[in-house]
């Protein structure tokens, strides 16, 4: 979480309307309670930010996002086989 006072990634979240969560996650984090800070962060924020879960909710939410006008994505797959994920992504995308 960085500087407090200039913090790219802080204030994206709080721009998300997380400004409570993002104060506290900062706070724990440079109080040195790592583990902490990132138990903090809340399950709606990273629902909103990541493509985590089978198929069908991805295609939920990729739709969602072009509804709301989302024109470009930044994916970076996990997992053992991250070619066929993102090949399986581009059927998702169109």
């Amino acid at each position: 979480m960085g500087a407090r006072d200039k913090n790219f990634y802080n204030d994206v979240v709080r721009s998300y309307g997380f400004a409570d969560d993002a104060r506290l996650i900062q706070d724990l984090y440079l109080a040195g309670k790592k583990d902490e800070a990132a138990a903090a962060v809340p399950d709606e924020l990273l629902e909103q930010l990541t493509l985590c879960g089978d198929i069908g909710y991805v295609r939920e939410r990729v739709a969602a996002w072009r509804a709301a006008g989302v024109t470009n994505l930044n994916v970076a797959p996990v997992g053992e086989d991250p070619a066929a994920t993102m090949a399986q992504f581009r059927e998702i995308v169109g």
